[in-house]
């Protein structure tokens, strides 16, 4: 087996935090800005993120066509090193990895090279295999790096898993943590299903990328009967591209949950729904979230990070009303935004 997680790092993983998917910066003619890009990941690391996702939907999946892949790694690399020389403070290195196999095996063997400390893998290009050929898969990459599973929504390119390939999955030796995006609560509970079955439900943490419902799936606590014990498990944290933004706020918020008394919950639940409201319009759920990405820019550029909505792909474009969708969230929610951590430190990111 190639790079497994550190005691220390496998502690801070279960335990939980905030990572969120790092967005790309790109320049009018389609380069990386590797100005904004560093600006942004310094950030999310001095906002209090305890990992960070690069490479992933956020990050854009076409820089890998554009040949950004790699030179989007490296940076972040030097970023995460930078941040841990000044600091002392560990932060999870997360690198996306997909495509068939071979493709999937090079970007798993690139991120374990520059020392990221797992993948998160998207099974995307195995739209009608088999259960036994997406263990098979799983485990030829788990081989080379630790893997976090991903159920990506099958409205923004993923594809439907049952309880039973969760439970194959879960056993695979190598795997830390599933990132569940299905935005579904069937699905949800499936996944969950499968890894309390899979014997190493102690071992696999379990990460929200429900942006639909981050602070419900941050309190609830799940249990299923397995043989003759019942097995509870908890999303111990979020993997999101909602925390791409405001996440200043996201880490307060992630705090405040993991203290809440229980006469908070209701406080908070209520606080989620102006989260999930607000993710709408960022997201363009009206839109089947064709403007996610493009949603995600909108408010960086506010914030000033990104010059403007430059994407690989010409479709990655803001949805008729969604800008003013953008404004409405912006205007009643005030408390949901972190522009003033921001403004008070935003040049010394850039520099």
């Amino acid at each position: 087996m190639g790079v497994i997680l550190s005691n220390e790092l496998k502690q801070i993983l279960n335990t939980g935090t905030v990572i969120p998917a790092n967005p790309t910066a790109l320049t009018k003619d389609l380069k990386l800005d590797e100005r904004r890009l560093r600006a942004l990941m310094r950030y999310y690391l001095d906002a209090g993120s305890g990992g960070l996702a690069i490479g992933v939907h956020t990050s854009q999946f076409e820089i890998r066509e554009a040949g950004l892949y790699q030179p989007i790694l490296e940076l972040g690399k030097e970023e995460l090193d930078a941040h841990f020389n000044s600091s002392q403070k560990p932060i999870i290195r997360i690198a996306g990895a997909m495509g068939r196999t071979e493709q999937a095996v090079a970007e798993a063997s690139l991120a374990a090279d520059l020392g990221y400390h797992a993948v998160l893998l998207n099974l995307s290009a195995f739209k009608e295999d088999s259960n036994q050929v997406l263990i098979n898969h799983c485990k030829n990459i788990a081989d080379i790096i630790p893997v976090i599973g991903f159920y990506l929504q099958p409205t923004i390119g993923g594809r439907s898993y049952d309880t039973d390939f969760w439970r194959q999955f879960a056993q695979i030796e190598n795997v830390v943590a599933i990132k569940v995006a299905a935005f579904d609560r069937y699905d949800t509970i499936d996944v969950i299903r499968g890894v309390a079955a899979s014997g190493r439900a102690d071992q696999v943490a379990l990460y929200t990328g429900n942006d639909d419902t981050i602070v419900n799936d941050l309190l609830s606590e799940y249990k299923f009967p397995v043989n003759d014990s019942i097995v509870k498990k908890r999303f111990v944290g979020g993997l999101l591209g909602h925390w791409a933004v405001w996440n200043n706020k996201a880490v307060e918020l992630f705090n405040r949950i993991k203290s809440a008394k229980p006469e908070e919950i209701s406080d908070l639940i209520s606080l989620g729904i102006k989260i999930t409201d607000a993710n709408a319009a960022f997201f363009d759920s009206r839109n089947k979230f064709k403007g996610s990405i493009a949603g995600i820019h909108e408010v960086l550029i506010r914030q000033g990070f990104l010059e403007a909505n430059y994407t690989i792909s010409s479709h990655e474009v803001l949805s008729p009303g969604q800008k003013e969708e953008i404004d409405r969230v912006y205007a009643i929610y005030p408390e949901l935004n972190d522009d003033e951590f921001v403004a008070e430190n935003i040049d010394r990111w850039m520099r």
